[in-house]
């Protein structure tokens, strides 16, 4: 088995962690493609593939962020090939609001988001009032608070909206206090709330494990697959139709699921 910090200790060896384009300008050669992901799990399942693909005369560049919005961006400004790190929940209202077209290649797996507490061992505990950090933007801030809903601490106006927002609860009993918040800080306030709705990838970040620590938990249902994404047409790029196939490898999928105990789950 691979050591998840083994694992995090070499990432630096085998990724170029950026938050812009590189020293080629952010363009690709005809050898190289670049992939914008976030650290946990997409920049460490990429790591796996990398050698894979160089096999097959691909250099798999990897460029690290650690925010939602800029892989988009860059991709679709066409400085980074593709990018994985989102949901197609996420990707539709990124392409709503920003104007871009970008669209999903593959579906690789799926990081069912949680509800953790520093202050409390179960829901049933949380107090009157109490105060709980879910993600700012429309398609993680919706999913949170669907995870409320079936964990029964609110009830939504239309249960199965998968962009509700804290306007939508209809019923609160706990009379629970909301902040919304970028998704990349909540595990950094866990100790001033009472419960944060943490996305996988950040909760992984963190030392936590979504298993184990987790109060409420997404299961295996979740519809909210994290995605290959690029501008049209480059599901035909014979790079990323490499890099596809060996995202949805058996080998990859042992990986996953060896490396995060059911923390990550295969979407294929």
């Amino acid at each position: 088995m691979i050591h998840r910090r083994l694992l995090l200790a070499t990432l630096p060896a085998l990724l170029l962690a950026a938050c812009g384009g590189g020293g080629n300008g952010g363009k690709s050669d005809g050898a190289t493609l670049t992939v914008a992901a976030t650290a946990v799990p997409h920049a460490e399942i990429l790591a796996q593939v990398k050698p894979v693909l160089a096999k097959e005369g691909v250099n798999l560049e990897v460029r690290v962020f650690n925010d939602y919005v800029q892989p988009n961006l860059q991709v679709d400004q066409g400085q980074i090939d593709v990018n994985y790190f989102e949901t197609k929940p996420y990707l539709d209202q990124f392409n709503r609001e920003r104007g871009t077209k970008l669209v999903p290649i593959a579906g690789v797996h799926v990081e069912p988001l949680g509800a953790y507490s520093r202050r409390w061992k179960t829901l049933a505990q949380l107090p009157q009032g109490a105060s709980v950090a879910i993600p700012n933007e429309p398609s993680n801030g919706g999913r949170a608070l669907q995870l409320l809903q079936k964990a029964g601490l609110i009830r939504l106006r239309n249960p199965a909206d998968p962009l509700a927002t804290i306007r939508d609860v209809a019923s609160n009993p706990k009379g629970l206090q909301f902040r919304e918040l970028e998704a990349a800080t909540l595990p950094r306030v866990l100790g001033e709330v009472d419960l944060a709705l943490i996305n996988t990838n950040y909760a992984l970040d963190a030392k936590l494990d979504p298993v184990r620590d987790a109060l409420a938990i997404e299961d295996k249902d979740s519809p909210y697959v994290n995605f290959l994404v690029g501008r049209p047409g480059s599901a035909d790029d014979p790079r990323v139709r490499k890099l596809v196939a060996a995202l949805r490898s058996p080998a990859t999928k042992a990986f996953i699921e060896r490396t995060y105990k059911g923390a990550v789950l295969p979407a294929f």
